[in-house]
């Protein structure tokens, strides 16, 4: 199993967030959500987020029916309250231990490279909704708190399917080479 300590550390008491959240508005146009003012809009009911922190992308979904979060990570209490008052629901087991079904949607964003077995959590994604949405970031060498370095080929092969792959230049806080991919159909 992964060791989650560098990723808690990273967030301590999760009162500033800012630094990922300016971020989501990136992953959710390379990821094909549809974005309102400040929010995004999917034309869905129930989203699962696979990795969300504490501060999942769910926050922001307008008219959400019925979230779920499922992060490694035990948060404070107080984002566990606030996922609650948006209908969101938090399952605290890693990834690799998914065992959802029947989501209208799945997402992840900037997850696997924190953890050991990526190839079995995008597989678990796959299985849990009718539509996988998914945003990573690429060849960056394995470091403290990231032991997975993701490469193009990998997810493709993955995914069994052709990401998009491009260089993002700053904007919000994203630089660097990524990789996003929507998948329908599924399930």
């Amino acid at each position: 199993m992964a060791d989650y300590a560098f990723e808690k550390n990273y967030w301590g008491n999760c009162t500033n967030t800012f630094d990922e959240e300016q971020k989501h508005f990136v992953y959710a146009r390379c990821m094909g959500i549809p974005l309102g003012h400040h929010s995004f809009t999917p034309a869905c009911d129930r989203i699962l987020d696979v990795g969300g922190g504490p501060a999942s992308m769910l926050l922001k979904v307008e008219k959400l029916k019925e979230g779920l979060v499922w992060d490694p990570i035990a948060y404070p209490q107080w984002t566990v309250d606030r996922y609650a008052a948006a209908n969101i629901s938090v399952r605290t087991l890693p990834g690799e231990l998914l065992n959802a079904a029947g989501w209208d949607e799945v997402w992840m964003y900037n997850c696997l490279q924190h953890t050991n077995n990526p190839e079995k959590i995008v597989k678990n994604c796959l299985r849990a909704g009718k539509v996988f949405r998914i945003f990573e970031w690429l060849d960056i060498p394995p470091h403290d708190g990231h032991p997975t370095m993701l490469t193009e080929s990998l997810l493709n092969g993955w995914l069994a399917t052709k990401g998009t792959v491009k260089f993002l230049d700053g904007v919000n806080g994203c630089l660097g080479k990524s990789y996003s991919a929507v998948l329908t159909g599924l399930t």
